[in-house]
């Protein structure tokens, strides 16, 4: 060690380095803090939100790193005992691959969520955003695992016994492989098709659609599952190969506007003409609608009502189902109103009735 004064002389030199180490990573951490609030008061300067972003993501790894730097320079200034170096050297040699892989996913975060706030989702035509969402998503989860499985492969390789061990069991790998294969076929299933879906699209985030007969909006994209919020907020898990080998509905695979529709069953007597004249004036007075279609028409009839069916577009399925609503009621309430001819009537228990009382007269 170093020269020393006289006051530290009446403690022991294990004591004293310690002291120095760990004094190293109090002043590490302090530099760290220091650091990040002068950066984090230039980046409030800063139009961008990528700065904001990126810090945000690399402050934490980024105070481990200054530790690491600043422990090792006082290693090279107060060397260890011979006893104590062959374990700070295993730990260097351990902990200096998960410093950088924990960076590696802190700056792979920070690129995801710079991409993810460019890709606005809350447009009115956001099949674009959603698109990138999905695919940003799933490829940071499959790179994010790669990172951890090499960042491990790394640490495990500095551990001698680990590498001898390895060589051994090369003849036997691959019946361990296939054990393995076989073990986790489901898992892989799933993690082969969460890359598949990140190509071919199926579905993407903030999709509506109907699975299990369930109607949902897709919120989260796993490497194995998908997360549906359901109309009532239950989460719906359901697994991402059903995506790719089952049937499923789809409302916004190509754009987010749909098509609605509202059926009555009414009376065959009554005035279409004039129903579809008012269907016509509250359709244009609700802001729901998007100006593309609305139409009316007879689609059925029966023994005693007839089937009528008005169709209309809204922006995307919320607007849609709240507009169909919306219609619903409105005509509800002017039939009513208006034109109680057109609720339906039970004419054949009337005829009946009739019959009845001719035969009672007679």
């Amino acid at each position: 060690m170093l020269d020393r004064p006289r006051w530290l002389a009446a403690f022991p030199d294990e004591a004293i380095t310690a002291g120095l180490y760990l004094l190293a990573i109090i002043v590490a951490l302090v530099a760290a803090r220091l650091s990040t609030v002068l950066l984090g008061r230039l980046a409030t300067r800063s139009r961008s939100m990528t700065d904001d972003v990126l810090l945000a993501r690399v402050k934490r790894p980024l105070a481990w790193v200054c530790v690491a730097i600043a422990l090792n320079l006082t290693e090279r200034i107060v060397p260890l005992s011979d006893i104590a170096a062959p374990f700070w050297q295993q730990a260097t040699a351990i902990v200096v691959p998960a410093l950088i892989g924990w960076m590696a996913i802190a700056l792979l975060s920070a690129l995801s969520d710079i991409l993810i706030r460019k890709a606005d989702i809350t447009a009115p035509d956001n099949l674009a955003a959603r698109r990138r969402h999905t695919r940003i998503g799933i490829l940071s989860k499959i790179t994010a695992l790669l990172i951890v499985f090499l960042t491990i492969c790394m640490m495990l390789m500095t551990i001698p016994g680990v590498r001898t061990i390895g060589v051994t069991l090369i003849a036997s790998a691959g019946l361990a492989g296939l054990a393995v294969g076989a073990a986790a076929q489901p898992a892989l299933k799933n993690l082969i098709a969460g890359i598949q879906l990140a190509f071919t699209e199926p579905i993407r985030i903030d999709d509506v659609v109907i699975v299990a007969g369930e109607w949902g909006r897709v919120e989260e994209i796993r490497l194995t599952y998908v997360v549906l919020k359901l109309w009532d907020e239950r989460r719906l898990v359901v697994p991402i190969t059903k995506f790719l080998e089952e049937c499923f509905q789809n409302w916004t695979r190509q754009t987010s506007a749909l098509l609605g529709a509202v059926h009555w069953r009414l009376d065959p007597a009554t005035d279409i003409g004039r129903l579809r004249a008012k269907f016509e004036d509250i359709v244009r007075a609700n802001p729901r609608w998007d100006g593309r279609f609305f139409n009316l028409q007879v689609t059925d009839m029966g023994d005693e009502t007839i089937e009528v069916r008005a169709l209309m577009t809204a922006a995307n399925a919320d607007k849609t189902f709240d507009l169909r609503c919306d219609v619903r009621e409105a005509m509800l309430a002017f039939v009513r109103a208006e034109m109680p001819e057109a609720l339906p009537r039970r004419r054949q228990l009337q005829l009946g009735a009739a019959n009845k009382s001719v035969e009672l007269a007679s």
